[in-house]
């Protein structure tokens, strides 16, 4: 069997994309040894085809997430894979040496634009942003020739960035959904924020629109489920929802798995997407956009956003309007979904053939 193993710095062992995703899409073939290396979980996932390497977890800021990149250079020297992938530029290095050394297969999948997202957010010092944007992009320039393939996470990333060449292929972030799944009836006012918590995602804005709903319609309540890094940013939202019962919060200051933001999904009536207008997340479709439109969880948008159109072509939501009674009253009784919409589900088959051409 060959082996390919999934290295990730910050991501947990159990990270959707690399294990519910990828490695899951490897796993039916048996051809392949598969392992996971990321931040330890508790509990640890029980799959059969697959090994889970878990590292001891590091904050987002601090010396111990240079070192982990380390940890994982020697986990590697260890397993010596065939095929490495990677999901973030910290291990670009490792893996050319990991090409050079042992002659190991390298792939690095490029979830974010990572130049732009240093550069226009605020998880690093003002100070420091431009510096490590700019060296961040030196090292993906520089290690690219030896890569023998990309992955993009998003369709936007062919023109963004430079250095892919043709050796990449889209992998969009669409849905994987548990089998049996089904979403509950609601009260038809349960609106929700999951995935990732933060200012460049839009959590202020969907506060704001919980709470202008919930002064006219009482009923309305707003579930945010997911994780938000940044320690300023938690404050400001403990501050934002004091003394609103209606807003509750789960996850938060730790990493939510992806079975429980499911279970969110299917207890919701609304889902909340917005993404305020920046430069890194410009072409951006989040992950869920799919989920929720697999679901078939309406969507509350804006008609600012890149996905818009998605929303009102295919009956999966509204765009948010002036707020008034009128229009929260008619929500539960608005039909969404007329029919399944094509193309948003994981294109599991595809990532397969990508390895098993590497091999080949």
């Amino acid at each position: 069997m060959r082996s390919v193993v999934f290295a990730t710095v910050l991501n947990p062992v159990d990270d959707t994309r690399l294990y519910e995703k990828m490695a899951m899409s490897l796993v039916p073939s048996h051809d392949y040894e598969i392992y996971i290396i990321g931040q330890a979980i508790n509990p640890i996932p029980a799959c059969a085809g697959i090994q889970f390497i878990p590292l001891k977890p590091v904050p987002r800021l601090s010396m111990g997430r240079w070192m982990q990149s380390l940890k994982i250079a020697l986990k590697l020297i260890q397993l010596k894979p065939e095929l490495l992938i990677v999901n973030t530029h910290e291990l670009l290095i490792v893996s050319v040496l990991n090409r050079i050394l042992f002659g190991a297969q390298i792939v690095y999948d490029i979830r974010e634009n990572y130049y732009r997202n240093i550069r226009f957010t605020e998880v690093f010092p003002a100070w420091l942003r431009k510096p490590l944007a700019w060296w961040v992009r030196l090292k993906e320039k520089f290690t690219a020739p030896l890569f023998h393939h990309f992955i993009l996470a998003e369709k936007s990333y062919e023109s963004e960035l430079t250095f892919l060449k043709k050796r990449y292929t889209v992998l969009e972030n669409k849905a994987v959904l548990p089998p049996g799944f089904e979403r509950k009836k609601g009260s038809g006012f349960n609106l929700l924020f999951s995935g990732t918590i933060s200012k460049s995602t839009g959590i202020f804005e969907a506060l704001s629109l919980a709470q202008s709903m919930h002064e006219l319609e009482p009923r309305v309540t707003l579930t945010v489920a997911g994780f938000c890094a940044l320690e300023g940013e938690r404050k400001e939202i403990r501050t934002r929802i004091k003394n609103k019962p209606y807003i509750t919060l789960k996850g938060f200051d730790h990493a939510l798995p992806h079975s429980r933001i499911m279970d969110e999904i299917a207890r919701a009536d609304f889902g909340i997407i917005y993404y305020p207008p920046s430069p890194h997340t410009l072409g951006a479709y989040p992950t869920k956009l799919y989920e929720y439109m697999a679901c078939q969880l309406p969507i509350l948008s804006w008609e600012n956003q890149t996905y818009s159109h998605l929303i009102k072509e295919h009956g999966a939501g509204l765009m948010v309007p002036d707020i008034s009674h009128k229009w929260i009253a008619a929500l539960p009784i608005l039909p969404f979904y007329s029919s399944p919409i094509p193309g948003i589900t994981w294109e599991g088959q595809k990532f397969k053939a990508i390895v098993d051409d590497l091999f080949t």
